[in-house]
């Protein structure tokens, strides 16, 4: 049974780490029909600022934070700049997104060189809790938690407000949503604040994911 209950616990843990890597993917393609190929690059670049950020400060809160930021503010400058005169044009938007994730990834062997990093677990979040013979590592378990309360932001956010409903039907259906009274340009005219706010919440998690590929 200890055996089952430990592996339930890693493929819970693991499933968490997995939906923050993909929660933003499925959103921005979901909600703005864009294949963004820079996915991965964009959390390769959010680990390593948050890892420049531990080396200068010391604050793994502040690595998160600068991180997201950093990376959000990349995205909204790539949308404005090209992927917003793409719209609907899937062949355009893989390979300038394509050409982008090469060329960040090129930038952080550039910058931070090909040698692994790990970003320290700050001592809050290590440690373990031991329950009988089983151990639950503190730091997964906040993966888990961070997780469900993006989850829940989200979800709360797209299905339960006013806002989330015009969004949706401006993305599904435009002609229609104009015709029910649905302002589309202004939420159009509002995509890069929505698109900020949804690439900030999953590059936040890039700093955890990448503390998470620790010892």
């Amino acid at each position: 049974m200890d055996f089952w209950i430990s592996q339930l616990f890693n493929g819970v843990s693991y499933g968490a780490l997995l939906f923050l890597l993909a929660g933003g993917l499925s959103l921005i393609f979901g909600m703005m029909r864009i294949v963004n190929m820079t996915h991965g690059s964009y959390y390769l670049l959010g680990g390593y600022v948050a890892l420049t950020v531990i080396w200068r400060s010391g604050s793994f809160p502040l690595a998160v934070v600068v991180g997201a930021l950093a990376i959000a503010l990349v995205g909204i400058a790539e949308w404005n700049a090209f992927l917003k005169r793409l719209s609907g044009q899937e062949l355009g938007q893989v390979l300038t997104t394509m050409g982008f994730a090469l060329i960040f990834q090129d930038l952080a062997l550039v910058l931070w060189g090909g040698d692994p990093y790990t970003i320290p677990i700050p001592s809050a979040l290590s440690g373990s809790y031991v329950v009988g013979q089983l151990y639950f590592p503190v730091y997964r378990i906040f993966i888990v938690v961070v997780a469900v309360m993006v989850a829940l932001t989200l979800w709360l956010a797209l299905e339960r407000t006013r806002i989330g409903a015009m969004i949706r039907a401006t993305v599904d259906d435009p002609e229609m949503a104009r015709g029910v009274g649905i302002n589309v340009h202004l939420i159009s005219t509002r995509a890069p604040t929505s698109r900020f706010c949804r690439t900030l919440s999953w590059s936040s998690s890039s700093a955890v994911w990448a503390a998470s590929r620790g010892p």
